[in-house]
């Protein structure tokens, strides 16, 4: 009887831990300083569309098409939080349903992010922000009409992806605007603070970080374990970004305790969740065993910034790999050689997403971009990212293209195998599914990659017709630029540029490098 007795008062003090962990009976929003919802007009599509970035794509004007088509359903997606509601921002929504969601808000931030002079996106993240429980917990799916947490099945699962930091700070390298940093940073820190109690399990050997599959937004995702590699990939990147938001806001020493932090973790990642015979990252159990399921989750480290030379090139042969990642439609969310793969999707056993190309594809240009990256003995130029991620978006493009042809709208996932729409998933998603036809033309397609915290443009010139963009606008510069037709990568061009500002435009070209002082007004740039 008193071992039953026993038993019984340490499964209740259990569920009193387990259950604490989301409290909430504390104040809500309380380290974050806006507090009340100001009437703001929400954008037309037909009103605003002449102040949207417009691409110049002389032999790819399906891309043109596809562009604006997204922006129009993106538009429809702007919404103010509902009469009663808690909620203290306009925001853009998932759209296909009456919550807001963090894994999905996030990504919308990530092309949305190219009309905030139009409507500032980032604005979405306050109305979780401002939801954030006394202890720090956030949940991943807020109801809009209440503000109320939604649980679907279990608590456990309520968990996204921590990429609040990164969707502030990549916001920020667009508008140049510093001024939220102030008031997000008590919220991303406390929020880091409750995930580094409640989703680092104790007594393993790794000291990495567990998910569940709705959690990590990979809601069927065939992954087990304790440590799980895009979940610890993304805390080195939320503790990144927390250490660049303290940098600019001059806290030195909370700048080196968060990246001091991050490369604890990126250690331990690159220590148990590397395999260097199969050249993947796999998830872990708690004796640090491997688990080997073959999914996108093992590109998170190139983003993250965990991976090296070596690591980055062994991931990007995998991603090349016809029999797994390379497929008609890049990236299946689950390689095609796993046994669980399915051709038609079935959500993640399989399908194309746009979070989860997005972080690929901005990895692939993470490492091309680090100009102290350097092998003689396997790549000499990280331009080969750099090409990879175009062609990887172009693919990617010309999927999303052809069924919009086939269906009318803009999916929610799609197939990797043919040219269709995943099964099962959303119509007129726009949502994520806008990253591809407007954050990925802009960056990958035409290599545009704005830079308005410190006034620069980087434009990587690499296609070879007339191709450029109109209104394009970063900080508080508003400039157009178009490249002249030339006959190979080799020959001269010219480049007409237009602005009613200074900047700086940092040209990559076959030929190197070539900075140029952009003036206010209209002048004309020849590239050797």
């Amino acid at each position: 009887m008193n071992k039953l007795i026993f038993i019984i008062i340490t499964l209740h003090l259990f569920n009193v831990i387990v259950l604490a962990q989301y409290e909430d009976d504390g104040e809500r929003g309380k380290y974050f300083s806006k507090i009340k919802y100001t009437q703001t007009p929400l954008p037309e599509f037909e009103k605003s569309k002449h102040l949207l970035p417009s691409p110049i794509l002389k032999t790819n004007p399906e891309y043109v098409d596809l562009y604006w088509r997204a922006w129009e359903l993106a538009f429809q997606h702007y919404k103010k939080p509902p009469i009663g509601s808690p909620f203290v921002s306009n925001f853009i929504d998932e759209a296909f349903s009456q919550s807001i969601f963090q894994w999905d808000t996030i990504f919308m931030i990530m092309f949305a992010r190219y009309a905030d002079h139009i409507f500032p996106a980032i604005q979405s993240l306050d109305n979780f922000y401002c939801r954030q429980h006394e202890n720090g917990y956030i949940c991943r799916e807020i109801i809009e009409s209440d503000g109320s947490d939604y649980i679907f099945l279990d608590r456990k699962h309520t968990i996204n992806p921590p990429l609040f930091s990164w969707a502030e700070v990549e916001s920020y390298r667009i508008t140049g605007d510093a001024s939220r940093f102030k008031s997000v940073l008590p919220v991303l820190e406390k929020y880091a603070e409750w995930l580094e109690l409640h989703r680092k399990k104790t007594n393993t050997v790794h000291g990495l970080y567990w998910q569940t599959g709705l959690g990590s937004g990979m809601d069927n995702t065939p992954r087990d374990g304790s440590g799980w590699v895009d979940m610890s990939s993304q805390v080195v990147m939320q503790y990144r970004d927390i250490a660049f938001i303290c940098k600019e806001l001059g806290l030195k020493d909370k700048e080196e305790l968060f990246l001091a932090k991050a490369k604890l973790v990126s250690e331990n990642i690159n220590k148990y969740m590397w395999n260097e015979e199969d050249g993947l990252y796999y998830d872990v159990d708690d004796s640090g065993n491997q688990l080997k399921c073959k999914s996108v989750a093992a590109f998170w480290p190139m983003l993250a910034g965990v991976s090296n030379t070596n690591q980055n090139e062994r991931l990007l042969d995998n991603l090349k790999d016809p029999h797994s990642f390379w497929r008609t439609v890049p990236f299946p969310s689950l390689a095609a050689d796993h046994k669980e793969f399915k051709a038609a999707g079935q959500y993640w056993l399989g399908a194309v997403w746009a979070p989860t190309n997005v972080m690929i594809i901005k990895g692939l240009d993470k490492v091309g971009e680090d100009e102290n990256y350097e092998n003689p003995n396997f790549y000499k130029n990280p331009e080969v990212f750099n090409e990879f991620a175009k062609l990887a978006s172009a693919k990617y493009l010309d999927a999303i293209y052809s069924v919009l042809k086939q269906t009318g709208t803009i999916w929610e996932n799609y197939s990797s195998e043919v040219y269709a729409r995943g099964i099962p998933s959303a119509p007129d998603f726009v949502g994520w599914s806008g990253c591809g036809p407007i954050q990925l033309l802009i960056e990958n397609v035409l290599g545009f990659r704005p830079d308005g915290a410190n006034n620069t443009l980087n434009f990587h010139l690499t296609r070879i017709d007339e191709h450029g963009i109109n209104n394009l606008h970063f900080g508080d510069v508003t400039t157009s630029i178009l490249c002249k037709e030339r006959k190979s990568i080799k020959e001269k061009t010219i480049i007409e540029v237009k602005s009613d500002k200074s900047y700086k435009l940092v040209v990559k070209s076959y030929n190197g490098k070539r900075i140029f002082e952009i003036k206010n007004g209209v002048q004309n740039i020849k590239m050797e």
